[in-house]
């Protein structure tokens, strides 16, 4: 049972005693000066939790002595840990490129300066200039992936599940809808296709087996209550040895035939073929649209390498029907996204694809890689108590595109002769900057092809001040 205030010895009773008040505390010069920067009410949390905590260490026995400097240098840093931004920038060390726990695809510099100057005043968002009237806050993005991609027309959304939710919604609510078995896929966040569909108000119905599905298996299933014929990426897993799948051009002709509509979700979003760089299995958008897809959904911060969105292309019948839908409205992005999306897009047309920093680091080789890890391992075997040694491994895309294919890569390994990997891993994540590897067999892992160059040398600082903060 805890013991009351009269119980505790009489050095607990005489420290209580000894702690100020609030006010006696708020009224030293440095909180005053606080207060008049940051407001009362943050100071006057951040001193009643110090109190608070104060009296709990002193209730446990773990503190012998009350200091008002000491006290008001802790409201200090409360107060500024209260104010700091939760979302903070970090370095990215794990080699994972589109890294969902870590914000997926950076955006490249034009895209963020589009956005500021956007963001910073008024925009044409839904205004035609040229007409002087109201207008619409698609065609911003429409003209440009009409261009890459020659889609008739395209919509986006916050991301791609919005994106096969309401095109799902659209094209088959109250209708049934045929899928591959094998296609019947979950990825991060227990997003399920089944439940997706059932959500929309669609009806699923399933096709063939788990690992071989043919074209007359859709054919057979079809009736007078099939709308949409939908294939499925497979996203972060792969099914290999005795497999089928039908082509998409197969299920092109059997939907045109039917006077149905062919879907496809293709969760990355590839905009350019990957095979140089050993990435195989996804094809770019265009070659569905070519193949025949009505319609396409694709998310923009994977293999776009652009802001969260999802983003639906294809036909103008189908994409009309879906703008109309009153969802898309509720679905919609801001004129942020909007703008880093264009300036993403436009790179593409401009052929500047290592402007985009996802499809840099996907097309950066191992040796040059090597270079600048060379560097890095000097930099922090040079720090008492470092070594760092350079492995041959591979770093891997992520985001749910290209399971099983990895990219090659040097790695930095690094070992400190009183500090475990894990340990090392820790107060490097807690640092400023955050930095964020990996830990195998007690070695912390640096791969540098998620790094930016000029983050090379805040790594190499980092260490410098591991040893003064044990």
């Amino acid at each position: 049972m805890p013991s009351s205030q009269n119980d505790l010895e009489p050095s607990a009773g005489s420290l209580l005693r000894q702690i100020p008040a609030v006010d006696e505390l708020m009224s030293r010069p440095g909180l005053r000066e606080l207060e008049a920067r940051v407001g009362h009410p943050v100071v006057l949390e951040a001193s009643r939790k110090i109190l608070q905590d104060l009296r709990e260490k002193i209730s446990n026995g773990t503190v012998s002595s009350v200091s008002r400097e000491r006290l008001e240098k802790e409201i200090l840093r409360e107060t500024d840990s209260m104010l700091a931004f939760s979302l903070q920038p970090v370095i990215n060390a794990t080699g994972v490129i589109l890294h969902t726990n870590l914000g997926r695809a950076p955006l490249a510099a034009e895209a963020l300066a589009h956005m500021v100057r956007v963001a910073g005043g008024y925009s044409n968002l839904e205004y035609d200039l040229e007409r002087g009237e109201r207008g619409r806050r698609d065609v911003h993005t429409d003209r440009l992936f009409s261009r890459l991609l020659g889609a008739e027309r395209s919509l986006v959304v916050n991301n791609n599940a919005a994106a096969v939710f309401l095109a799902l919604n659209t094209l088959a609510e109250g209708a049934e809808v045929i899928v591959s078995r094998g296609e019947l896929i979950e990825i991060g966040g227990s997003f399920r296709i089944p439940d997706v569909c059932a959500k929309s108000g669609a009806i699923l119905r399933e096709v063939g087996t788990t690992n071989r599905t043919r074209a007359a298996d859709y054919a057979s299933a079809i009736n007078e209550h099939t709308r949409v014929l939908l294939r499925v990426h497979p996203s972060n897993f792969r099914i290999v040895g005795f497999t089928e799948r039908p082509g998409l051009e197969e299920l092109a002709a059997l939907a045109q035939k039917h006077n149905l509509l062919l879907m496809e979700d293709l969760g990355s979003g590839c905009m350019v073929d990957l095979s140089a760089c050993g990435i195989r299995d996804e094809l770019p958008v265009s070659l569905s649209l070519k193949a025949g897809a009505d319609v396409v959904t694709f998310s923009g911060d994977k293999l776009l390498g652009g802001p969260q969105a999802g983003i639906l292309v294809g036909k103008h019948e189908p994409l009309q029907r879906i703008r109309k839908n009153p969802l898309f409205r509720a679905l919609r992005v801001d004129k942020l996204m909007i703008a880093a999306l264009e300036a993403t897009v436009s790179l593409y047309l401009q052929g500047h694809l290592d402007s985009i920093p996802a499809l840099r680091m996907i097309r950066l080789s191992r040796e040059a890689i090597a270079v600048r890890a060379d560097r890095l391992a000097q930099a922090i075997a040079s720090n008492q108590g470092f070594s760092a040694t350079l492995r041959e491994g591979e770093s891997v895309i992520g985001g749910g595109s290209t399971p099983g294919q990895t990219l090659a890569t040097t790695l930095v390994a690094v070992r400190h002769s009183q500090l475990s990997a894990g340990k090392l891993e820790e107060m490097l994540r807690q640092g400023k900057p955050a930095i964020v590897g990996r830990v195998e067999q007690d070695e912390f892992i640096i791969d540098l092809r998620t790094v930016a160059d000029e983050q090379d040398e805040k790594i190499a600082q980092a260490f410098e001040k591991v040893n003064s903060h044990q």
